[in-house]
């Protein structure tokens, strides 16, 4: 936990959608403070026709490197999430080459009482987390 969804386009080479996997959950990692073994992603690829993703009118340039985040997760402090996004992008450059403006992150905030595991228990409640 956090649940993180990755949306890119179709077309990247499986060693690279594997660096862009541990790179997302390394920063992850480094800016919520969960432990390693927290690792819950869902990549989802596209065709080109179903990703649109302008800029808001931003002038933000967007490349066929986009990256889109979906994280649900529990409540963060906002110092947490303002430095996620920024050593998201830091990374994502330095290690996938993706440029800063190809990343755009929507986190959902929800509660313990949303989360089970498995074992149909609901862990952050039981006290198991």
């Amino acid at each position: 936990m956090p649940l993180v969804k990755i949306h890119v386009l179709k077309g990247r080479p499986p060693n690279e959608v594997d660096v862009l996997l541990d790179t997302i959950h390394d920063v992850v990692v480094q800016s919520f403070g969960v432990p390693t073994r927290d690792r819950y992603q869902i990549l989802q690829e596209h065709e080109a026709s179903h990703l649109r993703a302008l800029d808001t009118g931003l002038n933000i340039q967007r490349t066929e490197k986009f990256v889109v985040l979906e994280i649900t997760s529990r409540p963060r402090p906002r110092e947490s999430k303002v430095a996620f996004y920024s050593n998201l992008t830091l990374a994502l450059q330095d290690r996938c080459d993706v440029a800063p403006s190809d990343v755009m992150v929507s986190l959902h905030i929800n509660s313990d009482e949303d989360w089970s595991f498995g074992m149909g228990n609901a862990q952050f409640l039981t006290g198991e987390l």
